[in-house]
């Protein structure tokens, strides 16, 4: 699919675009190619003179080679983008492509961004740039956005992740916590633990990003001081999920430390009834062995006496593990 995205009024607008005469019709400051087919690559390549790489999207690339620039000043920056929702939490591959002399925009310069699926951050900037005149104002201005746009994506997530551990820490420590509630908890917490770090490796990948463009001077004064307010939002995302990681470890273990005490409980109840049932096997044992005069053959009383006095061996321990708490 290949979208382009004009000004107008301080407005963006999105056209999309199924032939190469619809193309020539736009400048654009912003063409998006959402998995692109080969005959959309060539009328890229045909009317702006753009060949992009075969491996823009391999996610097997040096990590070097993710932020360079060409000597005719075309920029490439390749960048994650993270998707969460509640089926699966995932990252998108994003290619930029930068090209800062296009005769035919006026020197304004277009932006190429090629992805293989559709990004909500993408979705939000051409939501927001339709209703907000003067947001947007040439390509750069996109760029930054859209990593601005990153960064408040992580943030919500992160937010998501604050109300999903607060809901396991009411189950954890609001009482008992049976084996098949901690099974779901620790599910639920590794899920939030994957998510966590995802947003904490798309954070570090939007600076790097960010910092690129303010080491190749190729933004204004206004865009430089809107790419280190950027970095500053960035900074609080990391201090948030390192919180986060720290709250994660500390649920994990008192979930563990809850299932060890289930555990426990079903070893005393074998280490208790062991412990009272010794005394019996003593007394039984002791009138099993051979005797020359057995008091059964003696006494009248002889069998009842050796029963009670087991019974009674018996009962004696558990009186006294349940006098000391033991049985609770």
């Amino acid at each position: 699919m290949l979208n382009v995205f004009t000004l107008a009024n301080g407005r963006l607008f999105q056209e999309e675009i199924e032939s190469l005469e619809e193309l020539s019709r736009f400048q654009p400051i912003w063409v998006d190619l959402e998995s692109p087919t080969l005959e959309e690559k060539r009328w890229v390549k045909q009317y702006y003179g753009l060949s992009i790489p075969e491996d823009v999207m391999d996610e097997d690339i040096e990590e070097s080679a993710r932020f360079y620039e060409e000597d005719n000043g075309e920029l490439h920056i390749r960048s994650d983008f993270l998707i969460a929702d509640d089926e699966e939490t995932r990252s998108v591959r994003v290619a930029f492509i930068l090209n800062q002399m296009n005769e035919a925009l006026k020197s304004r310069g277009v932006l190429f961004s090629i992805h293989d699926e559709d990004v909500p951050v993408f979705r939000l900037l051409r939501l927001r740039a339709r209703r907000s005149p003067g947001l947007i104002e040439d390509a750069k201005d996109v760029m930054l956005k859209l990593f601005d746009g990153d960064a408040e994506y992580s943030a919500d997530a992160l937010e998501g992740i604050y109300d999903e551990l607060e809901k396991v820490s009411r189950q954890v420590l609001a009482g008992e916590v049976t084996d098949t509630l901690a099974g779901e908890v620790l599910n639920a917490i590794a899920r939030q633990e994957d998510l966590n770090g995802r947003i904490r490796r798309n954070v570090m990948d939007t600076r790097r990003a960010v910092s690129f463009m303010m080491r190749s001077r190729m933004l204004s004064s206004d865009q430089f001081e809107e790419a280190r307010q950027i970095l500053r939002d960035i900074e609080s995302l990391d201090n948030h999920t390192a919180f986060l990681f720290d709250k994660i470890n500390f649920l994990m273990d008192a979930t563990v430390g809850f299932i060890n005490i289930n555990q426990n409980k079903i070893i005393k109840i074998f280490s208790v009834a062991s412990v009272a049932l010794l005394p019996p096997t003593l007394v039984a044992s002791v009138y099993g062995m051979n005797f020359r005069f057995m008091p059964e053959f003696q006494w009248e009383f002889g069998y009842p006496f050796a029963i009670s006095l087991m019974a009674a061996s018996a009962l004696l321990p558990m009186w006294y593990f349940r006098k000391r708490g033991w049985l609770r």
